[in-house]
């Protein structure tokens, strides 16, 4: 595998959800497409498919791959798909099609639902380098919301191997980005946010920005970036602070739910979320429908004219 070029994926990129059809299990391409067109047109720099945002554990390994085609083909700025799987060898066969149709890069995590040791991750990152040597280059993302996470040492022992190009730390743990940004004065490579609660005070030390909530709100997280990156302070407390709000608005609520109500409220009803919920949290989605207008317009006030 390769590493990174020089000026590819950087700044503030979307990780966009992969809505379903009324099925279940198959992805809705033409909303899922919209959705792309969405987000490329709001100043993000590249878009992730097919992670935790896109639902990937409803897919088999046939629609994740059409999806990965599509989106390659649709998509404005540059595709990085997850190929995660809880086994190595069909993470390999989904790195080798989404290398095949013109991945940008490709996101791994550790093998998911069950439990597994340190150890246990560092082999299997290892046996997918074997098996995927000369794909598209490789990220690790860490998640340990919703699988094994990596310990710091553990993630900084895969890099140091030379096998990956950077890692989508979404663990929010400081502990863990600290002994990221350490390593990566001693050796190049990719250090990427994948927890939007620390966009704003920690993007300056990074390469940029896989954002969940910029699939929702995408203009907000590309004016973070655009402050951060620029040293603007002022603008840059402003934007934070709003993101923290979104961010508390839709955290009762599942992953990726606040996202698909978030998209609803600005023109795609069918992103609603299918999952089925309780008389409380449908209170909360309506409470949530009337809060995001009024947000919605301090967000496009804030945002405009810098770009």
């Amino acid at each position: 595998m390769t590493r990174l070029g020089e000026g590819v994926v950087l700044g503030a990129m979307a990780a966009v959800i992969a809505p379903r059809r009324e099925n279940g299990h198959t992805i809705d391409l033409s909303l899922a497409l919209d959705i792309l067109d969405f987000v490329n047109e709001r100043g993000v720099k590249g878009v992730a498919v097919l992670g935790a945002t896109g639902e990937f554990i409803h897919y088999d390994v046939e629609e994740r791959m059409r999806l990965a085609l599509m989106a390659v083909r649709r998509s404005r700025t540059p595709v990085i798909v997850n190929v995660s799987h809880s086994t190595v060898e069909a993470a390999v066969v989904l790195a080798r099609n989404a290398t095949e149709v013109g991945a940008t890069a490709l996101l791994l995590m550790p093998p998911h639902f069950f439990r597994h040791s340190q150890e246990g991750i560092i082999a299997y990152y290892q046996e997918f380098a074997r098996q995927a040597a000369g794909l598209a280059p490789t990220l690790l993302y860490n998640l340990p919301f919703f699988t094994t996470g990596m310990e710091a040492a553990t993630a900084c022992a895969i890099l140091e191997t030379g096998h990956f190009a950077g890692i989508k730390d979404s663990s929010g743990n400081t502990e863990i980005f600290d002994a990221l940004h350490v390593l990566r004065q001693k050796m190049p490579f990719r250090l990427l946010l994948g927890n939007d609660r620390l966009l704003a005070s920690h993007r300056a030390l990074a390469d940029g920005v896989i954002s969940g909530c910029a699939c929702g709100v995408p203009e907000l997280i590309a004016a973070i970036d655009r402050a951060a990156t620029r040293g603007d302070t002022a603008r840059l407390a402003i934007r934070g602070a709003l993101l923290d709000e979104f961010i508390q608005k839709i955290d009762p609520f599942p992953t990726p739910f606040g996202i698909q109500l978030t998209l609803a409220a600005r023109g795609f009803p069918k992103a609603a979320p299918r999952l089925p919920i309780g008389p409380g949290e449908r209170r909360l989605a309506n409470e949530f429908g009337e809060w995001f207008r009024g947000f919605a317009i301090a967000m496009r006030d804030e945002c405009s004219g810098d770009t």
